[in-house]
This record gives structure tokens, C-alpha cells and sequence, in this order.
């Protein structure tokens, strides 16, 4: 059997050296042109021969192509290349799920999938998991937390599948120097409990697979594909939690012994809001969930009240999902009500600051679209007290924000409107509305302090560039 990864820009270096560790004839096509010294030289201490397309007329017998969901190529596209061959094809997904199928059997593992939310889900279950030391990657990098402890494993990381095996290895290696803790720091029990952000899907690893939201089914592989589609990896999982409005919309078909929803409103869910009462400190939110299949087994129903950041619909949702997901880990309600509790938003994503007298909300976000601001905006109450801030900048994620449809939107608002950073520049030559253009994204707090306004920041980026700025 040969096996032939392809893309080496999005974690196909980690999966071929893993998959050559087996001991297996390993070939790699390099589509981006991407590939650097030090990944080269790692390719060749395992034989991965890395080779074009048109090399497989070389090869003869059985091939397992892994590649990933957003290939702009299909099957057929590479079985022209020698039709000769014994064709299987596996996503990168799962290709991490078999090369992780006997890892974790006693950690509480959690994927998580969806367009919006992932990142504010994870970190919310890493405070209901707390003491259950969490192993973590998300967009904000690989961290372990051990006694309650940040150990930052690694910073600048994607949340590609082949990173979930990264993150597992790194945990086992807390003598890296960029490590924020000393390995004598470290309990002997390293994690018990494991939560895994994932952009396109899910490796069918997870105890729980929570899909937030499709909140916007953008396309992929060259129009070939879906963001739905890819995130249907969710149902791979052992027990699946979807927001109720996008399993309706594109997953009924899908049969799962164990899938559960929940929803804001629909009544029919597993999980739904009975009560709500909204604020920019601390959200409450009382819930009925019924008919909840577990990971044991076990069918759960029941009420719980819960207080969290959670400032406007869309982060209730988030909320929700969580909620669902820790009852389906059979969580007890205290430590779920505490956990969230403590869960106050994050920096890099929504969260709440005060500069002097003023508020700030800032709601930075590589996948900013018009839903999102939309939301965003809404739930402030009184716009008048607040300058609101959109922009942001481009090349952030593989799909590109709506200009047109953000303008339209923008142009019926009645605030004080600043636009900022590259994506600002663009939609201030296209948008009707009074506004001010400011280039650096950190002047804008400036202005709401010398205006004593609060500010309501929207930003489409990587909190680590904004930071830097």
C-alpha cells in the first residue's frame, strides 16, 4: 500500500512523517509550491518521497490518497493520472482520527466545529473543565492547563487536524523553552480532559463533537465543496451537539444514535432558552433540555440557570452549545454553573474593558462577516453613547468578507461610524454614511477617550496582529 498526502501547506508534513513512522511507503505532493528546509530535510530523514501528480504513473498496486476537505481537486481529477491504481481517498481528518484511534481512552475529549463560536465554546469549557487539567487547541494556540496553570505550548498555530496530533505531542514535551512553567512544576497526571478547535470538520476523536453554528455556508475547494459539508466530520464523534437550526437545515438526513440540539427558541430541541435576561456584565439565562443522549449511554432532562459574559444572542448560543455539551459528559450542573461563571470572554475574541470612565467592546474575529457585526451591533443598547468601529484586514482566512453586503448594512445604521484598517479603507470609498477613517485600528480608542464615548470595536483579524500594532 502506498499512501500519497497531499497538501503540505496545511498539515501535510505532520501527517506524512507520522504516517512513514508506521513504517509505511509514504509520497507527498507539495500543491502550493510552500514546503520549507527545515520540513524538507525532516521528509527525507523518514523516505517521504515527495513527487508531482504525474509521478503516479510510476506507482502501481493500492494508494490511500489523504488530502484535505478543501482540496481544489477532485477524485476523479487525480485518478486520470493513473487510472491503473487501487484508489482509496481519506481526509486529512481522518487521517489524524486513525492515527490518534488508540490515544485518549481515558480523557474527556471534545472536538469542536462550526463557522462562529469555536473559539469562545472552547475557552468556556476549559473553565468548566478546569480541574480536569485541559489540553487545548484553538486559534489562540496550543495551551495546557495543569494545576490551573497556563502552560503556552505554542503561540502561532492553525487549527488544521494534523495540529491536533502537534498539540498532543507538545503536551508531553513542557520542557520547551517557550513554556511559561518548569517541568518540576507539573503535576504527574499531565491532562485528563482534552478540547480541540477545528476549522473545516472534525476527526471523529471527540467523546463530544459540538458544532456551534452554520451561520454562513460559505464555499470551498473551488466551489467544488461547502463549509457545511466539510463540518458534517462532526457526526463522526461518539456523541454530536449542533445548534438545532443548522441540523435542520443540513443535516437532517444524517442518522446518529446520539446527536442532540440546541436552540434559542425552537422548543423542539434538546436544549432551549426558557428565560434570558441580557446585559453587557453578566447574562442569565434559565434552560430546559430533555430527551439528552450522553457519552455513557444514559438519557438526561432537566432544567439549569447559568450567568455568564454572553452580552447578545449569538454568545448565548455559544453558551447553549456548552451547556448541551458538558451535560452530554454527564458534567454536574455545579460545576457547570461555576465554570461559567468564571468565563468572563476573551481576549482576542468578545470581551468587555474599561479605559478610564469609558466602556469597550471589542469583538475581534478572523471570521468577521455581516451576520457577525450585525450581531455585534445589536446588542448594544443605546448606540448613541458609542463610536463603532468596523474594519479589519484581508488574507486572514480562506474566505474573504462581503464588502457590499457589510456597506449596504452599515449605510442604514444611525451611529457614530469609524472605519479602520484595510477593510475599512476599501468600504469608506463604497459606503453613502458619514463616517471617519482612521488607518491604525489602535487610534480609534484614542478618539472614544478624547470624545468620551465608549466604543464598540469590530475588527476582522488575529487578536496577535492587532496587538501588535
Amino acid at each position: 500500500m502506498h499512501y500519497l498526502v497531499v497538501d503540505l501547506t496545511h498539515g501535510g508534513v505532520k501527517i506524512a512523517v507520522s504516517i512513514a513512522k508506521k513504517g509505511k511507503t509514504v509520497h507527498a505532493v507539495d500543491i502550493y509550491n510552500t514546503i520549507n528546509t527545515i520540513d524538507s530535510k525532516m521528509m527525507e530523514v523518514y523516505n517521504i518521497d515527495v513527487i508531482d501528480f504525474d509521478d503516479l504513473a510510476k506507482l502501481k498496486g493500492d494508494i490511500c490518497v489523504i488530502a484535505p476537505v478543501h482540496l481544489p481537486l477532485t477524485s476523479d481529477e487525480i485518478r486520470k493520472y493513473n487510472p491503473d491504481l487501487n484508489y482509496t481517498f481519506m481526509t486529512h481528518h481522518e487521517a489524524v482520527g486513525k492515527l490518534l484511534e488508540d490515544w485518549g481512552r481515558d480523557i474527556a475529549k471534545i472536538e469542536i466545529t462550526g463557522v462562529k463560536g469555536k473559539t469562545s465554546s472552547a475557552f468556556m469549557l476549559k473553565e468548566i473543565l478546569i480541574d480536569e487539567n485541559p489540553l487545548i487547541l484553538s486559534s489562540l494556540g496550543a495551551i495546557l492547563y495543569n494545576d490551573k496553570k497556563e502552560l503556552i505550548l505554542k503561540k502561532d498555530i492553525s487549527i488544521t487536524p494534523a495540529n491536533i496530533k502537534e498539540t498532543i505531542d507538545l503536551a508531553h514535551k513542557v520542557s520547551n523553552p517557550i513554556c511559561s512553567m518548569a517541568p518540576g512544576e507539573v503535576n504527574d497526571e499531565l491532562y485528563s480532559s482534552a478540547i480541540f478547535e477545528s476549522s473545516l470538520g472534525a476527526c471523529g476523536i471527540g467523546d463530544v463533537g459540538l458544532l456551534t453554528n452554520i451561520a454562513e455556508d460559505y464555499p470551498i475547494a473551488k466551489n467544488r465543496s461547502s463549509a457545511s459539508r466539510a463540518k458534517s466530520q462532526i457526526f463522526m464523534c461518539n456523541t454530536v451537539v449542533c445548534q438545532k437550526e443548522s441540523f435542520d437545515k443540513y443535516y437532517s438526513n444524517i442518522k446518529h444514535q446520539k446527536a442532540n440540539t440546541f436552540s434559542l427558541s425552537d422548543e423542539n430541541a434538546n436544549l432551549y432558552v426558557k428565560d434570558v435576561s441580557y446585559s453587557l456584565d453578566e447574562t442569565a439565562i434559565d434552560i430546559i433540555y430533555s430527551n439528552v443522549k450522553t457519552i455513557n449511554g444514559n438519557v438526561k432532562s432537566g432544567e439549569i440557570s447559568v450567568k455568564t459574559f454572553a452580552p447578545g444572542p449569538h454568545h448565548v448560543s455559544n453558551v447553549l452549545g456548552v451547556v448541551l455539551t458538558s451535560i452530554c459528559l454527564e458534567i454536574e450542573h455545579e460545576k457547570i454553573i461555576k465554570g461559567l461563571e468564571k468565563y468572563i470572554g476573551i481576549t482576542g475574541r468578545t470581551n468587555k474593558k474599561m479605559i478610564g470612565n469609558n466602556i469597550v467592546i471589542e469583538e475581534i474575529n478572523p471570521g468577521i462577516n455581516t451576520q457577525a457585526i450585525k450581531e455585534s451591533i445589536n446588542m448594544i443598547e443605546n448606540l448613541d453613547d458609542y463610536h463603532v468601529a468596523v474594519g479589519g484586514d484581508y488574507g486572514i482566512t480562506c474566505e474573504e468578507i462581503d464588502e457590499e453586503k457589510v456597506t449596504a448594512f452599515l449605510d442604514t445604521l444611525e451611529c457614530s461610524l469609524i472605519l479602520t484598517g484595510d477593510v475599512g479603507r476599501s468600504i469608506s470609498k463604497k459606503t453613502s454614511k458619514s463616517h471617519i477613517f482612521i488607518e491604525s485600528c489602535n487610534d480609534c480608542y484614542d478618539l472614544a477617550v478624547k470624545d468620551g464615548k465608549n466604543l464598540l470595536f469590530i475588527y476582522r483579524s488575529d487578536y496577535s496582529k492587532v496587538s501588535q500594532r
